[in-house]
């Protein structure tokens, strides 16, 4: 991954309590895939694996 990619931040904020960085982009992408993920998967283990591998997919996907 790239440090673009680390350094990505899926909501930040800048408001009237100081900057704050919001959940990273990878946690947001990966939070995104869990919904289907539990329909095929069984495990938990196995859907957060899945989960954050798609994720890096996608922002190695997004660096090219």
């Amino acid at each position: 991954m790239s440090n673009k990619t680390k350094k990505s931040y899926a909501f930040p904020l800048n408001g009237d309590y100081g900057a704050q960085n919001g959940m990273t982009l990878r946690d947001y992408f990966a939070g995104q895939v869990i919904s289907q993920a539990f329909d095929t998967l069984l495990s938990d283990e196995d859907v957060a694996k899945y989960a954050y591998a798609v994720a890096d997919a996608m922002l190695a996907e997004r660096d090219k």
